[in-house]
C-alpha cells in the first residue's frame, strides 16, 4: 500500500514540477507584437488565396482538356 502512495506522490510531484517548468519556459518566450501578428496573418491569408486561385485555375484547365478529349 505504501508503494502505491509513494508512486502517486512521485507522480504528483513530477506533474507539479512539469507545470512549474512550463510556466518558467513560457516566461522566457518573446511574444510577437500586434503589428507582427497582423502582418503574418495577412501574409498567410494572401498565400492561401493565391494557392486556392492557382489550384482552381489548374483544375479548370484539366477539366476543359478532359472534356475536349472525351468528346
Amino acid at each position: 500500500m505504501s508503494d502505491k502512495k509513494a508512486g502517486k506522490s512521485k507522480g504528483i510531484d513530477s506533474a507539479k514540477r512539469f507545470f512549474k517548468d512550463v510556466r518558467i519556459e513560457l516566461g522566457k518566450v518573446i511574444w510577437p507584437g500586434r503589428e507582427e501578428v497582423v502582418a503574418s496573418t495577412i501574409v498567410v491569408i494572401a498565400a492561401v488565396a493565391f494557392f486556392a486561385i492557382f489550384i482552381g485555375i489548374i483544375d479548370l484547365i484539366f477539366v476543359t482538356v478532359i472534356k475536349l478529349i472525351s468528346v
